[in-house]
């Protein structure tokens, strides 16, 4: 999978990466070519007495380190930049792929899940093109061009290198086998960190008003504890293998003297070609040595490009159409024809054959127990989900035939939970319509029964945090109405909007609307009975079928399942 993602998206980049490959063979070629230099001085200029050849070569070499130095300056320079550059375009496609994600993607995969594929997956796969294009392109020529030039000064003493080289990948292959687990499980332990902590930020004022400080604790501590054990297991293996690798290097250094010292004192070798071979074969080590630190993050990076890869190969069940239909009438009329939605390997529909319309200019109510499938009907008709079987119809167009943008234009959605973005007021009102001006926006406020409350914190320049956690429920609604109310919308979506507002605000916010929407259509998903009594039509739900379409006044004549709802809340008196 990682070769897989690499190829597809460093394609941009064959150019700089070219560079870096010729800066980075220039530069082992400069590397190899030192140590023969130093040997012939040492034997031709040191051992003879000769000062013309030392400086001769010794001008030789400080020319050949000034190559090397400036090659290696810019093949990390390019090498970052393709690596940053990588970084960057995985990010964007990630979060460019899923803003095309239903609801039920969103949920397979879950918030924290796909924060963290986001940034530490996405960081794991460019740490590994930064260390190979500065590190691992060098490594191969390295250990090549060494042991070429280790036998071109001794063949003898170059069968230490049989020894060597393979104990080297086999305690590299043993690591690798061992780490590739490790890090899969460390990049699920990183999501289990972020889901605990998310709620827990989330839902202080739960965790505090119930006392469940110290409970929260433990269980952020347990997820912590099972990350470091997982950390430590990864740690264990890092401790045992560098000291084994210098191990090695350090042995094969006394075995080459050795070996060497015995040749030099035989004549059959000079102290200048025995120096040139310790050189060649500690760039050798050396070289296996960065092979092994850049391969200890294969196997963590493999792990992330298989999750970026799920996230990036996962189709959103909401397809676009082929041939979309791009425009629709002026005043769109919402029509749902025996609809069904069930979710996958789910033995049971949430909803099935629900079939009523909303017309233009009229408010259409829907009204049921908790749990009987008023959001899930709601999030149809933007397709925020598909249908799985019937039709939703928006002046008479298939919502599948529409073009996205055409449909999401003609609709202004309040959710049940209303989100607010960190900025101001008036960057969460124009989110909608960025050329708004100031008096639409107050305008807009006034209607949402919302500018008192504006004024008193500063007016339209008042900051509102991520969330809008620093309004209260009933504020944060307020601002979303009105930020729907900015967007003037043919169809005004609100899924149980005025749940957290009192009576009087509720009676004087729906009385305001009233004139604001009279000429599109409003469908409104309520649990309380003052909020939708009054609409023009009434759908009511049970268990995801409908059973019941009317005003208020015949659904309490002979609807028993709206006549419960409705008494629940209000006496019989009340309720006439």
């Amino acid at each position: 999978m990682l070769i897989r993602l690499l190829r597809r998206h460093l394609r941009p980049y064959v150019g700089a990466m070219s560079a870096v490959l010729l800066l980075q063979l220039v530069q082992a070629l400069a590397n190899l070519y030192l140590p023969s230099l130093n040997a012939d001085i040492i034997d031709d200029g040191v051992a003879q007495g000769d000062t013309a050849v030392i400086m001769r070569l010794g001008g030789l070499m400080l020319g050949v380190t000034v190559v090397q130095v400036a090659c290696a300056i810019g093949a990390v320079y390019f090498g970052a930049r393709v690596a940053m550059a990588l970084g960057r375009d995985l990010r964007g496609a990630v979060f460019d792929h899923v803003q095309t994600f239903s609801a039920r993607e969103v949920g397979r995969f879950g918030a924290p899940s796909l924060i963290t594929r986001t940034t530490n997956d996405v960081q794991q796969v460019q740490m590994v093109v930064l260390l190979s294009l500065t590190i691992m392109v060098a490594a191969p020529v390295m250990v090549v061009g060494g042991v070429l030039m280790a036998l071109s000064e001794d063949v003898e003493l170059s069968g230490l290198l049989l020894v060597i080289v393979p104990l080297l990948v086999v305690v590299l292959a043993f690591a690798m086998s061992r780490m590739r687990p490790l890090f899969s499980a460390m990049q699920i332990r990183i999501d289990a960190i972020n889901r605990v902590m998310r709620e827990q930020i989330g839902g202080i004022r739960v965790i505090r008003a119930f006392v469940r400080d110290d409970h929260e604790r433990d269980r952020f501590a347990r997820a912590n504890d099972d990350l470091m054990t997982v950390a430590l297991g990864v740690g264990r293996l890092m401790a045992l293998l560098f000291p084994t690798v210098m191990l090695i290097m350090n042995v094969s250094s006394v075995a080459i003297m050795w070996f060497g010292g015995a040749r030099i004192d035989d004549g059959s070798l000079q102290v200048g070609s025995l120096t040139a071979f310790l050189s060649y074969i500690m760039q050798i080590l050396m070289a296996v040595l960065m092979a092994v630190m850049m391969f200890m993050l294969v196997p963590r990076a493999e792990v992330s490009a298989e999750r970026i890869g799920e996230v990036l190969d996962t189709d959103s069940t909401v397809v676009p159409a082929t041939d979309p239909v791009t425009t629709l009438g002026a005043r769109a009329h919402v029509e749902l024809q025996d609809v069904e939605f069930r979710y996958p390997g789910a033995a049971e529909p949430v909803l099935r054959g629900v079939s009523f319309s909303a017309a233009p200019g009229e408010t259409t109510a829907i009204i049921g127990s908790t749990g009987s499938g008023k959001t899930t009907l709601l999030q149809m008709i933007p397709r925020l989900s598909d249908v799985t079987a019937g039709q939703v119809l928006v002046d008479g167009v298939d919502v599948r035939r529409l073009e996205l943008d055409t449909l999401w234009g003609t609709i202004g959605l309040v959710p049940q939970k209303p989100y607010l973005f960190s900025g101001t007021v008036a960057s969460n009102l124009r989110y909608g319509k960025e050329d708004a001006t100031d008096e639409q926006l107050w305008h807009a406020l006034r209607v949402a029964q919302a500018e008192e409350f504006v004024l008193g914190m500063g007016g339209l320049d008042a900051t509102i945090a991520q969330g809008g956690t620093n309004v209260s429920g009933g504020q944060r609604q307020r601002l979303a109405i009105a930020r729907v109310l900015v967007r003037r919308p043919e169809i005004y979506l609100f899924d149980d909007s005025f749940s957290a507002l009192d009576f009087a605000t509720d009676a004087a916010l729906r009385a305001a609307l009233a004139p604001e929407t009279r000429e599109a259509t409003v469908i409104v998903v309520a649990q309380r009975v003052s909020t939708i009594r009054h609409a023009d039509r009434i759908v009511v739900l049970d268990n995801g079928s409908v059973v019941g379409i009317g005003t208020h006044a015949e659904l309490m004549a002979d609807n028993e399942t709206y006549r419960e709802i409705v008494l629940s809340q209000v006496t019989e008196q009340e309720a006439a």
